[in-house]
């Protein structure tokens, strides 16, 4: 008889390994299942961690013994086109300082070390191991089938925890079948520099960091954009695209990056780096209306899996998202197992904890935004429009000069309606402002 677990986790990235950790404290029987040969290996990420105040919560002053790389004190946000960049920057040196606001950090380290922690709290990490198939008695999931011989693992609750495009949430009935439209890829390089190097091309001190997000050119106007962040000793450098987008113009990721990285603008940042990793990865955007089913008879779905991530066009948050839904799906399931109820109902707490988090609470305050990313003028249009109007503010050729709202005018005639221009910044206001 195969052994029997209280919960069996489907994902040792944030998400599965937070569930992990908090029902190992508790004394629980946890196996925490990795298809990679250790955490992390399968994992890409940009990456920043924002509000680390969720994983505080877990592990107090963590960034003293974690693998991360630096503090985030900049936020920079560039308008491309060929020639020309508008750029906007904040840069906050209280965003340096304890709980901090967000980390740059490499998942191949981080994953790693957080899993650890949840092994050592006494959760039962399986790695190279993957869940293909659920194990049903009537309508209750009871465990996963996994690729090992004799691979069965029984458990009262399984928690997905197993990326973008959880194939076991679909066969569970719980999300629909893959669609481009709800998903971006990324591509992404990790290129070495010096940390003295990177300080000083950046306009850095010890130990800062810099998120610098770029819109336009960098992805041929398609719905999508390029990321830049600076990590101790290196720099990741990569495009993000809508999926269904580039399967339309049939354009590829890995071309994109390339003409993105010897583009004008990222060729001087990036000069004497050494490519040393490259990878891809696949991320939800379908916004909170996309969000599956997060539970049913035995099983819960977080992170990336329930599809938490938000991106606003100036930032992109996922991964506080799945440290936060792991800890409340775990709770969940400690509320279950004192009743010994562990259908849909007796495991629906995991959505009420969720309504209250400010996972759901941040998914619809900024829930226009997935409809906002979409308008292709974002991305086509508004990128050289912004540069166009800065190129004649700032140009001096002894032709007369024009005030910017002037210069607007003229740039925006013959180019884009004003319906269409008044649409565009309603939506943006409600997708930014109110």
């Amino acid at each position: 008889m195969p052994e029997k677990f209280d919960a069996a986790v489907v994902g040792a990235g944030p998400a599965g390994s937070t569930a992990a950790l908090v029902l190992a404290r508790e004394g629980l029987k946890v196996a925490l299942l990795e298809r990679g040969e250790e955490p992390g290996q399968k994992n890409v990420f940009g990456g920043v961690l924002h509000y680390s105040e969720a994983l505080n919560h877990l592990l107090p002053n963590f960034w003293e013994k974690a693998p991360l790389e630096r503090r985030v004190t900049t936020y920079k946000t560039t308008l491309l086109t060929g020639e020309s960049a508008l750029s906007f920057t904040y840069k906050d040196h209280s965003f340096g300082n304890p709980p901090f606001n967000g980390f740059t950090l490499l998942r191949a380290k981080f994953d790693r070390w957080y899993a650890r922690k949840a092994e050592e709290a006494g959760a039962l990490l399986i790695p190279g191991t993957t869940a293909e198939e659920l194990i049903r008695e009537g309508n209750q999931v009871v465990g996963v089938k996994t690729g090992r011989r004799e691979g069965e693992i029984y458990a009262d609750t399984v928690i997905l925890a197993d990326g973008a495009n959880s194939l076991l949430a679909r066969k569970a009935g719980l999300r629909e079948d893959f669609s481009p439209s709800g998903f971006s890829v990324a591509a992404k390089e990790i290129l070495a520099l010096p940390d003295r190097v990177i300080e000083e091309r950046f306009d850095l001190e010890g130990g800062e960091g810099m998120a610098h997000i770029f819109v336009g050119s960098c992805t041929r106007g398609i719905e999508g954009g390029g990321f830049l962040y600076t990590n101790r000793s290196s720099l990741s450098l990569g495009v993000v695209c809508k999926l269904n987008a580039l399967q339309q113009k049939q354009v590829s990721i890995a071309d994109l990056l390339e003409e993105f990285k010897n583009g004008p603008h990222i060729r001087r940042a990036i000069r004497d780096a050494v490519l040393k990793e490259y990878s891809g990865h696949l991320i939800p955007e379908r916004g909170i209306k996309g969000i599956p089913e997060l539970c049913g008879n035995g099983i819960l779905v977080v992170g990336d899996a329930a599809g938490f991530v938000l991106s606003t066009g100036s930032t992109l948050q996922g991964m506080n998202f799945a440290i936060e839904s792991g800890r409340l799906a775990a709770e969940a399931f400690k509320l279950a197992k004192g009743t010994g109820d562990f259908s849909k109902k007796g495991l629906s707490s995991y959505k009420g904890f969720l309504e209250r988090s400010f996972v759901m609470k941040d998914l619809r305050t900024f829930s226009f935004a997935p409809q906002f990313l979409s308008n292709p003028r974002v991305f086509e249009r508004y990128p050289s429009l912004a540069c166009a109007v800065a190129r004649s503010v700032y140009r001096v050729d002894g032709q007369p000069r024009q005030k910017a709202l002037k210069a607007l005018r003229a740039e925006v005639k013959g180019k884009i309606s004003l319906w269409h221009l008044v649409r565009d910044l309603v939506q943006m206001s409600r997708t930014l402002l109110w």
